[in-house]
């Protein structure tokens, strides 16, 4: 109870300092273009086995802007909000996960993840590329930012997995 109350904290905290900073960075923010090979998700797992890398997802629904105000407005209605904090909603209202075969090759583009282990050093480079292997070191890694709390967007060509995006959380 008390780790997870800490790790709450944690990510209040690292989430609120996005959050107040979101002004410095997002100029340079650009919405991931979305194709008919594009999903979003949630990651639940990233394993190795027989030489093999798979993810398994939990898809969602990713809007922002205008389209992230819709769906708010339709959804939560009696919020008293005229539109989506911070400009993005996210619907998920079916938890089945997919298993897919990450492609060895597989591009993986980072907004935010731990450097250097000291919560204070969390900086946002935009679409840093990292290695699959490295990805999915950095994905089991979670005492300082829970890389499971971000949605990604996936390229998924023929049941394989050929790109991951990391989206930036205002």
């Amino acid at each position: 109870m008390k780790k997870g109350l800490i790790s709450v904290l944690a990510t209040a905290t690292i989430l609120f300092y996005f959050i107040s900073t979101a002004n410095a960075v997002g100029g340079d923010y650009q919405p991931v273009q979305k194709t008919a090979d594009t999903q979003t998700d949630y990651i639940e797992s990233i394993t190795h086995k027989e030489g093999k890398w798979y993810i398994t997802v939990d898809p969602i629904e990713w809007y922002e802007g205008k389209a992230a105000d819709e769906q708010f407005l339709k959804r939560e209605a009696d919020s008293g909000l005229d539109g989506a904090p911070d400009g993005y909603y996210i619907v998920n209202d079916d938890t089945a996960t997919q298993t897919f075969e990450l492609s060895p090759e597989a591009a993986v583009l980072m907004q935010l993840y731990d450097r250097t282990g000291d919560p204070a050093e969390l900086e946002t480079h935009w679409n840093e590329s990292v290695a699959l292997d490295e990805f999915a070191k950095l994905y089991a890694k979670n005492d300082v930012l829970d890389l499971a709390d971000f949605p990604y967007h996936l390229t998924v060509k023929d049941g394989v997995v050929t790109k991951i995006v990391q989206q930036f959380i205002p």
